[in-house]
């Protein structure tokens, strides 16, 4: 977690209801991993999203370590500012612009996995859409022409935004991301991004708990 960080402990409780035996906080300033399977970043204002979105949080010491994580092949999740962060240092292909009406969104929308090829998305139904909410001002993903060829030549999509039916309507874009994209992955498939906050349904309580299905895909992929 960072300074301006408000969703580690959502992702805490979320992961420990999706099948996560034992989850850890770990503060920006650690050189340490402490033997972690898998790395989650979590939604909030890392340092108040000052000159933008995860700009300032990419230069924290616990970065360099994530990132020497990816290298190896270490599992890397960031969710909405999380995923702000992966853009900005470089772990992630394209950014994160302000929204199209320049508004900060707090809504449910409707998600669909493009594909079974990823750990986040091995054990979802390409069949079945998730509804899962969005609290972001910076959430329209962008990537150069060349980026996004490669992003769809390489199945690097792992979430977008549909209606009710399952379509990639320009309707149900909330924030203008191209393509409808809500999540991406790196080429090598242990890194990825997405802006809506599976951690925030995880519990039938709640009235939704699509989100489970997301966190506890990672969870049985690393078995």
């Amino acid at each position: 977690m960072f300074p301006g960080s408000n969703c580690d402990q959502d992702l805490v409780e979320g992961l420990s209801h999706s099948g996560f035996e034992k989850v850890i906080k770990l503060w920006h300033k650690q050189s340490d991993l402490e033997d972690c399977d898998v790395v989650f970043l979590p939604g909030g204002f890392s340092y108040g999203d000052y000159l933008r979105s995860g700009a300032i949080a990419r230069f924290s010491p616990i970065m360099k370590e994530v990132s020497h994580f990816t290298s190896k092949g270490g599992y890397v999740v960031g969710i909405c500012n999380g995923f702000q962060i992966l853009t900005e240092a470089g772990l992630l292909p394209g950014t994160l612009l302000r929204n199209k009406d320049r508004l900060f969104i707090c809504d449910h929308t409707n998600l669909v996995a493009t594909n079974n090829d990823t750990a986040i998305t091995k054990f979802l139904s390409k069949d079945k859409i998730y509804k899962i909410p969005i609290a972001h001002g910076e959430g329209r993903y962008f990537a150069k022409t060349s980026e996004l060829d490669l992003l769809n030549a390489n199945n690097q999509i792992i979430f977008r935004y549909v209606d009710e039916s399952g379509n990639a309507s320009e309707s149900a874009n909330p924030n203008g991301s191209l393509e409808n994209i809500a999540g991406v992955c790196n080429k090598e498939r242990n890194v990825f991004g997405m802006m809506p906050h599976p951690e925030r349904v995880v519990d039938a309580r709640l009235g939704n708990s699509d989100g489970k299905h997301i966190l506890s895909s990672i969870r049985t992929f690393l078995g």
